[in-house]
């Protein structure tokens, strides 16, 4: 039977590049490290290390085992799954902005919420040369444009809309928008599926003649993301 060391009596304070240089010492087929060999890879000194070390298992990235190596823990999968959702959602995600973008002549865009904010997270941009100025990962308020009104909405108001959440000079006097909210397989609000462009462009008449091509795009993707309405939910939205 091994016998289990002590553990280092040592506060876990460094440096954010100190504490990724540890962590990206671990390679393909490390099932653990020995904190020598993590020297090795690292650089550093073994005080150092051990500092370290009490930090990312504090934080869950870390576990250390009974022979005193060291192995990858439950947040490393935890983030990597967060890493792969994303990337699955991008694959869902940007055939429809790119069929938005082509059949309403506007930008197409996908936001999701964080915190306060409302994120740009995808983008397809309008052929126009006169657009609006946004990027994936821009930050906005969650205010009354069409897109935070849609991540606002309750899963039984949003899943029963009969037309789209229209704003015209929300956030920008010159931006109008329309947007639905997006729902997964699970019924939890994914984002919301966004068209916009300049008001005199994206007027609420022109809005309205693309309101069949959205609701359908955006049926398309939920359906694609695994979402499956109820026969209520189904009753609530004729």
């Amino acid at each position: 039977m091994v016998k289990a060391r002590p553990r280092p009596a040592v506060n876990g304070v460094a440096s954010a590049d100190r504490v990724l240089t540890v962590l990206t010492a671990f390679q393909i087929g490390d099932t653990a490290l020995s904190l020598v060999e993590l020297v090795e890879r690292t650089g550093l000194i073994k005080s150092t290390i051990m500092r370290l070390m009490v930090s990312l298992e504090n934080y869950g990235f870390i576990t250390r085992m009974a022979d005193g190596r060291y192995q990858l823990a439950s947040e490393v999968m935890r983030l990597n799954a967060v890493y792969q959702e994303a990337l699955d959602l991008e694959k869902h995600v940007m055939p429809r902005l790119h069929h938005l973008a082509e059949q309403s002549g506007e930008t197409a865009s996908f936001y999701v919420r964080h915190g306060a904010y409302r994120m740009c997270q995808y983008r397809v941009n309008s052929s126009h040369r006169l657009r609006m100025n946004l990027q994936p990962g821009d930050m906005r308020p969650m205010d009354e444009a069409a897109s935070a009104q849609a991540l606002r909405a309750p899963y039984q108001v949003g899943i029963a809309l009969q037309k789209p959440y229209y704003s015209k000079g929300a956030t920008d006097p010159h931006a109008a928008s329309l947007a639905l909210p997006i729902y997964g397989a699970q019924q939890e609000l994914m984002g919301a599926l966004v068209i916009s462009g300049p008001v005199s462009r994206l007027t609420e008449e022109y809005a309205e003649s693309l309101r069949d091509m959205f609701f359908e795009a955006a049926r398309d993707l939920m359906r694609s993301l695994g979402f499956k309405a109820s026969s209520a939910d189904q009753q609530a939205a004729r």
